[in-house]
């Protein structure tokens, strides 16, 4: 429907019981988010013009650190805050998106290739790619017109380059695929956007998370193909949030602290002939830490150790979602933060142990919960950036002031996880 008519019929309430079914007590502040977007967007794009609304959420990790890379399992959930997006068909091979607060992109995406690197880490690579990656797989594509605004910040741990790609893709499968394109697809383009356009070599974890919404379980032992459960779990009626605290540190110079991690557990894998330690046992491993010692170090055979442990975690954890068993599905997420600090090693950096804020605010939450129950975790890559806790509600607002108050106003970001991934909204 046009533009006027729409705000009209959000004004007077008639999609209410639409926003409330995604957002629950925060419509009526997305009804007004809504409006002012669509708003934004006629301003750019003009007033008179058909429109639809999309929503892509953000996504957390859940359990299951540093296993992907390994062909490991992983549980992630879509959160509550997104992106949404007014958008509009047009009849050019050109699609263009104006992001609240960023320039527009403009994508002539039949002329656009991937072979410059002169456009790699820009938003436009990631629309083309998109665009390519639907082309790819044998679906349509088409232009179309959108105005954007996210509050998936950058820097927030919680995938908001993933979010958009998804975002786009969402959108040409609605306008173009009468929403035909199944989540997992949207994100295997997505990851072939980032790729092989934007020219990140990403997982598929944040894409799989944002396309699917909800605590989604995620074996990657196929990854092309990976296998997905979801998990009906209310985490709200369980009566807990999901705080994401960022304590705000120097991602600089991290590289190769990252990098060590797959890499040292890949050694570990080569040693036994194998090039992912998906493909040797726990066994295995255990009996030839002797000779492991010499040849890939102590640290590469914890790692290890933590993926074995870790994958093992996701499976008790997902199957405590199942039975509704809250206080072993937080046992087991406190456990996975156990083992990234002790033995996967990715709190903090070694070439800077000054500077420790993921080992203090893992510590303030620990604790907090001495005498609570809740958990808490290292969250995402590590070493830097985020933690995350499950804090119960009651709790909630004296444990957001001791993180406030340790990192400063607004470090402690209090969500909850989304039943919806990616979704036509009107």
């Amino acid at each position: 429907m046009k533009a006027s008519e729409l705000i009209t019929k959000i004004k007077k309430g008639e999609f209410f019981n639409r926003l409330y079914d995604i957002y629950g007590e925060d419509a009526t502040r997305q009804s007004s988010r809504y409006i002012k977007t669509i708003e934004e967007f006629c301003k750019q794009y003009g007033e008179d013009r058909h429109i639809t609304l999309f929503s892509v959420p953000g996504r957390s990790e859940i359990c299951g650190n540093h296993t992907d890379h390994n062909h490991g399992k992983v549980m992630a959930a879509g959160v509550n805050l997104d992106i949404i997006a007014v958008a509009s068909k047009n009849t050019e091979d050109i699609i263009r998106i104006k992001s609240e607060g960023y320039d527009e992109d403009c994508v002539n995406f039949s002329e656009y290739k991937n072979t410059d690197k002169n456009y790699y880490y820009k938003s436009k690579s990631l629309i083309a790619g998109m665009a390519a990656g639907f082309e790819k797989e044998g679906y349509s594509t088409g232009g179309f017109d959108a105005y954007t605004t996210t509050e998936v910040y950058k820097g927030s741990g919680l995938s908001s380059s993933a979010a958009f790609e998804v975002m786009v893709g969402n959108i040409i499968n609605h306008f173009y695929n009468e929403g035909k394109v199944t989540a997992l697809d949207i994100a295997k383009i997505a990851q072939y956007s980032e790729n092989e356009f934007f020219g990140k070599p990403c997982g598929l974890m944040d894409q799989t998370a944002c396309a699917v919404g909800g605590f989604v379980e995620i074996d990657f032992e196929t990854p092309s193909n990976p296998l997905l459960i979801g998990h009906d779990f209310n985490l709200d009626e369980a009566g807990y949030s999901l705080c994401i605290i960022n304590t705000g540190g120097n991602h600089a110079d991290l590289n190769e602290d990252y990098a060590s991690v797959p890499a040292e557990m890949k050694a570990v894998a080569e040693y036994f002939g194998k090039s992912v330690l998906r493909e040797i046992s726990w066994e295995s491993l255990i009996e030839n830490i002797p000779a492991l010692r010499k040849t890939v170090g102590d640290r590469a055979i914890m790692r290890a150790y933590h993926y074995f442990a870790e994958n093992k975690r996701v499976t008790e954890a997902a199957k405590a979602l199942k039975t509704g068993n809250i206080s072993l599905f937080l046992s087991k997420i406190s456990e996975s933060g156990n083992s990234s600090f002790k033995y996967l090693q990715n709190v903090y950096t070694v070439k800077n142990v000054a500077e420790q804020g993921l080992s203090l605010a893992l510590c303030l939450t620990e604790d907090f919960l001495s005498s609570r129950e809740g958990a808490y975790r290292v969250h995402g890559g590590g070493f830097a950036g985020t933690i995350q806790a499950f804090i119960k509600k009651e709790d909630v607002e004296r444990y957001k002031e001791r993180i406030d108050a340790a990192f400063g106003k607004g470090a402690c970001a209090v969500l909850n996880v989304r039943k919806y991934g990616a979704i036509k909204v009107i």
